[in-house]
């Protein structure tokens, strides 16, 4: 999948693409876990190098901005109350 430039996309669809490449590796690591059991190689080395796999997606920047999306109904409902 191609992402466009930062500058074309808005927050929310940052915010998008992101937890869909987050779920997109959780999938692949379920996977991996899945083909070791299957495959007989569930040793400690092998489930390590799994779990310990770093998979930057997600940044402090989407989090902030997830956390104050998440905030935006409440606001737009107490704005809608007072006016």
């Amino acid at each position: 999948m191609a992402v466009p430039s930062k500058s074309t996309v808005s927050p929310k669809d940052r915010l998008i693409i992101a937890l869909a490449a987050q779920l997109r590796a959780e999938r692949e690591t379920r996977a991996a876990l899945a083909e070791i059991v299957a495959n007989g190689q569930l040793d400690r080395e092998v489930l390590e190098a799994v779990l310990t796999d770093p998979v930057p997606v997600i940044t402090q920047e989407d989090v902030a901005h997830a956390e104050r999306l998440a905030m935006e109904p409440a606001r737009l409902a107490r704005h809608r109350e007072t006016h």
